[in-house]
């Protein structure tokens, strides 16, 4: 008989119930959070000012394989678990980062080449930007049957994609500053998620909270 992980489920509603099949695989969770937080963190720092736009390549390497290829490969893995929140959320950001390495290596100097204005370029960057504005505040709304700790990752990241969507269409780069601090925000706490689901898995208890939402806010239950 498969050990179910102790923290396997805290991005699961409870609604969605371990098919048998997937519960021999381990929790990819933690693998997801933490090359989420690692690609987060190097370009939010960039957009924070705190290194400088010059070093932005810098991020290109994480985009690919952390933030890009490990974390979609969790998202297929949350498909096996039966987990669609986790398999939605670890794809599509994995996807987002392989998108944001196409965009910065080839979309955006093919908009130069075709002579496209820095307005125009600007607006197809924040109409990108806006894209995921949208997904990451859906995402939040369905985070709230998960965990705090999820819950907690997405509400910034909400805001952090909001913000640098405004700055990049109003070439305002106070906003996309502000955008860049609630990114280290951001991922500070998908840290703490990976964190907490790696060490309560490996201690077989829980060290670290991560809230289970879930059962503090049961289906049916009417709140005053």
């Amino acid at each position: 008989m498969s050990r179910q992980d102790p923290v396997a489920e805290q991005g699961r509603p409870a609604s969605e119930p371990n098919p048998g099949w997937g519960a021999g695989i381990a929790d990819p969770g933690p693998l997801g959070l933490a090359g989420f937080a690692a690609t987060t963190f190097f370009l939010s720092a960039v957009n924070a000012d705190l290194l400088p736009k010059t070093v932005e390549a810098g991020v290109l390497g994480l985009a690919i394989f952390y933030g890009g290829l490990a974390q979609l490969l969790a998202g297929m893995w949350e498909f096996v678990k039966g987990n669609t929140f986790g398999a939605l959320a670890f794809a599509s950001f994995g996807a987002f980062w392989l998108s944001f390495w196409w965009l910065v290596t080839r979309g955006v100097p093919a908009m130069v080449t075709a002579k496209a204005s820095p307005d125009d370029i600007n607006h197809a960057v924040g109409t990108f930007l806006l894209i995921w504005t949208i997904f990451t505040f859906y995402m939040l709304i369905a985070s709230l049957r998960t965990s705090a700790a999820v819950a907690a990752v997405f509400l910034f990241l909400a805001f952090t994609f909001l913000f640098l969507s405004i700055g990049a269409y109003g070439a305002s780069t106070g906003m996309t500053k502000t955008g860049g601090y609630l990114g280290l925000v951001t991922a500070a706490l998908a840290w703490y998620a990976s964190f907490a689901g790696v060490t309560n898995s490996t201690f077989r208890k829980t060290v670290l909270p991560v809230v289970p939402l879930a059962a503090a806010l049961p289906v049916g239950r009417k709140h005053n």
